[in-house]
């Protein structure tokens, strides 16, 4: 009997790629291959994101793209959520499911694959929380670990609560037992997301949960981090919201239990702003907790993303961000022009002018662009751990120092006649920075 090879195309956040990872080990555990190659692929899975607007356009493109090109395609993800738009929008797919709808998926993949249109329950291989995934779309070296899924708060610029639903935690063994699994087969860093990853456990009651040795360990994101430490590599964490508890999180920092890294999305620092979105934080309370995080941890890389021209969002509005910003002097940044997100309830608020927000962020890029610039000088002399991650086209070994997250900050440009495989942590003497990156030489100190 022919063995079916199965695409995957996984678009959006890193969330939808441990989805995507997960759907391509119940493929394989019911008798499916997995190829890299979609023109080989016998049924191409594209995993959606249906955030922005400019996000479905993309999934919307991709999924046509391939359809054009005679591909047999499931959709699955965020914009599943949305099936009649995506039958509309893609005549032609096999199948539709939402996201993290793991048997949906392998039900109507295998239902297509046999000819009949879908699949039963019998004879198939499910999906169950104990499962500890195989597969990888990332490189060996580093690896996401998801550890709840939803959301329950309410921004009114967000709909994950509608996509993903309200926050499930996982139990804390099956995570802990996924990131040993991990770090056996040579993972070393994981980079810890949930869509709000600080609130871990709540739901949970914030109970304890027994361990495979017999112990037992409080169900929230300390006592999750303090475990996670126990493995001695690096552990990196996302998406935290600002509650009282990045306190003690920053304590764990800087006694290197997990990585001297703080991602906080703050959104904007006017007021008024921030109510209408729904979001905490004053500026000086948060300046306040900025000064404090940097005391507990001296070596703390600060990360954070901002909205501009959000709906209503003033001159003054604006100058109070830019003014935050100077203030802070945050390592790492993004920043995004509001875009409608169908469904959320900033639509409905008044909307500026797209050449407001493109001026606002051109701005505010250009402040911050110079922040990070005086950042990275000040690291020029001193030696940092690097975990290297590879070769770049002209040859030059790159890596991360701990204030590096993969694909969304900067590299280190490594000089140095020996040769290191991805993975390894080197010690490199910082030698010269720009705005984004560092250079430098392997050092023995």
């Amino acid at each position: 009997m022919k063995k079916h090879n199965i695409g995957f195309i996984s678009l959006g956040c890193a969330k939808n790629l441990v989805d995507s990872e997960i759907e391509m080990d119940c493929l394989i555990m019911n008798g499916c291959g997995i190829t890299g190659d979609p023109e080989k692929a016998d049924l191409l899975i594209v995993n959606t994101c249906g955030f922005l607007n400019s996000a479905i356009e993309e999934s919307v493109g991709t999924i046509n793209e391939f359809i054009s090109k005679g591909k047999k395609v499931l959709v699955t993800g965020c914009l599943g959520k949305r099936a009649d738009y995506v039958r509309r929008s893609c005549p032609g797919i096999v199948g539709v499911a939402g996201p993290q709808d793991y048997n949906e998926v392998l039900q109507q993949a295998l239902g297509f694959l046999n000819s009949s249109g879908s699949a039963s329950d019998s004879g198939i291989k499910l999906y169950t929380e104990s499962l500890i995934p195989e597969s990888s779309l990332t490189p060996p070296h580093y690896s996401y670990l998801k550890i709840s899924e939803g959301c329950s708060n309410h921004c009114s610029y967000c709909v994950i609560p509608e996509l993903r639903g309200p926050m499930v935690s996982r139990k804390a063994d099956n995570i802990l037992r996924e990131a040993a699994r991990k770090t056996e087969k040579g993972v070393r860093e994981i980079l810890i997301i949930a869509q709000d990853t600080a609130a871990y456990g709540k739901d949970l009651g914030n109970s304890d949960c027994t361990l495979d040795d017999g112990r037992s360990v409080r169900q929230d994101i300390v006592s999750l981090c303090e475990e996670l430490g126990k493995l001695n590599i690096w552990i990196r964490l996302h998406y935290l919201y600002p509650y009282p508890v990045l306190d003690r999180l920053v304590e764990l920092m800087s006694d290197r239990v997990i990585l001297p890294y703080l991602d906080v999305p703050m959104q904007h620092a006017s007021p008024r702003i921030l109510k209408s979105m729904k979001r905490p934080g004053t500026v000086e309370k948060t300046l306040d907790r900025i000064s404090k995080w940097r005391k507990t941890c001296p070596d703390i890389t600060i990360r954070s993303t901002f909205i501009v021209g959000y709906p209503g969002e003033t001159e003054s509005d604006f100058e109070i961000l830019l003014d935050f910003i100077k203030e802070a002097k945050l390592d790492r940044v993004g920043c995004f022009a509001y875009s409608d997100t169908p469904g959320a309830l900033a639509n409905s608020m008044p909307q500026l002018p797209d050449e407001v927000k493109e001026e606002r962020l051109d701005r505010f890029m250009t402040l911050q662009q110079e922040i990070s610039k005086n950042n990275l000088s000040a690291k020029v002399g001193r030696v940092l751990p690097v975990i290297v991650d590879g070769t770049d086209s002209m040859g030059r070994l790159y890596g991360r120092t701990m204030g590096d997250s993969p694909d969304i900050d900067g590299l280190v440009y490594i000089l140095t006649d020996a040769e290191h495989r991805p993975g390894e942590i080197v010690s490199v003497r910082i030698t010269d920075s720009d705005e984004y990156d560092l250079f430098g030489s392997e050092s023995s100190d």
